[in-house]
């Protein structure tokens, strides 16, 4: 679904710290609370005013089932609440609230998403995405799975271990030093892998003189579309993403020149490097100016706050149109892609 109109906007942006552990439960409820809070105070409203809340998590990274009923306790019991629930990236959960204050059942909208990823052994967790049959009993983890993808563009000549590099060391690292350095999964060091995080994001939206109440410079969501992969690993190029240029020519027209800012949720240092390709980014587009999943990479909101961290930008003045990508699933099998804008 695309949609060039411009009456939804995201109007408030909340995250929890980026930490290696946290030590309280796995519902993700007293990572909730404080951003809740912090959204109420920022918007000057309740949770009364919200008329749809969707989440976004994993009953597998939770180690328990209907891990998500649980985190409503975050949001209270009084009064009673419409919501909805996606078992994967929050990303794609404001996509269904997107679809919700389209259809004109409701004007605000809450989403969140939590993830403690330090409960368990992630790169084992995400085992679990796989094909059920054939490729998850063998128990490849994911960062095996992103070296052969790394290892099948170093093969093929589209990227060198240096421009992986430089994606980790960004405009002023030490790319030198970053080469030196052990791999941790061969070709892959630990610089080009996204770092454990506990955490969790919400952003608040609102549809047309509802989002200009709440907000001075709401960022409009021009554009969102998502597209998907095939799952089967050996079915696909897994060096290039068509269905993030699929996602992104919906919204864009192919038109990319004249996007401020761009946040890739990019989990590996060489799937920023195909994610810019897929969606065709200009030179002058500044990317993941917040640091990306390489700096920190909470499960199931990560790609939730790649939309935060680009609506930011543009409420507080500093972009005037700005892209926003999400993946979920085993090296870049589903993807979204965000457009926001200012209103002059």
């Amino acid at each position: 679904m695309t949609d060039n109109s411009t009456d939804i906007a995201v109007v408030g942006f909340a995250h929890a710290p980026h930490v290696p552990e946290t030590f309280g439960t796995t519902n993700g409820v007293e990572m909730l609370v404080p951003i809740f809070q912090r959204l109420y105070a920022q918007l000057g409203i309740t949770k009364s005013d919200i008329d749809f809340w969707c989440s976004g998590s994993s009953d597998y990274l939770a180690g328990r089932a209907f891990s998500f009923i649980s985190a409503i306790d975050a949001i209270g019991a009084v009064p009673p609440i419409n919501e909805s629930h996606v078992e994967m990236d929050a990303a794609w959960a404001l996509y269904e609230a997107f679809v919700k204050l389209r259809s004109g059942q409701a004007t605000t909208a809450l989403v969140y998403g939590f993830g403690k990823s330090s409960a368990g052994t992630l790169r084992q967790i995400l085992t679990m995405q796989l094909d059920p049959y054939l490729v998850a009993p063998l128990w490849p983890d994911s960062l095996s799975i992103a070296g052969l993808q790394a290892r099948a563009g170093l093969d093929a000549g589209r990227w060198t271990e240096r421009d992986m590099a430089a994606v980790a060391a960004g405009e002023d690292g030490d790319i030198e030093s970053l080469l030196g350095t052990p791999y941790v999964a061969d070709p892959l060091r630990a610089h080009d892998c996204a770092p454990i995080t506990d955490g969790a994001a919400a952003i608040v939206l609102a549809v047309g003189d509802r989002a200009r109440e709440l907000c001075e410079r709401p960022a409009w969501i021009t554009g969102m579309a998502h597209r998907v992969d095939t799952p089967q690993l050996g079915a696909r190029d897994l060096t290039v993403s068509p269905s993030t240029s699929a996602a992104a020519q919906a919204v864009t027209g192919g038109d990319t020149s004249g996007i401020d800012i761009a946040e890739l949720h990019a989990p590996f240092s060489h799937q920023q490097l195909i994610l810019a390709e897929a969606i065709g980014l200009k030179s002058a587009t500044l990317v993941n100016q917040s640091g990306g999943a390489l700096a920190a990479n909470p499960m199931f909101a990560a790609g939730l706050e790649r939309i935060g961290f680009a609506a930011e930008a543009i409420m507080a003045g500093t972009a005037n149109r700005a892209l926003a990508h999400a993946t979920s699933g085993p090296v870049l099998q589903q993807n979204l892609v965000t457009v926001l804008e200012a209103q002059s």
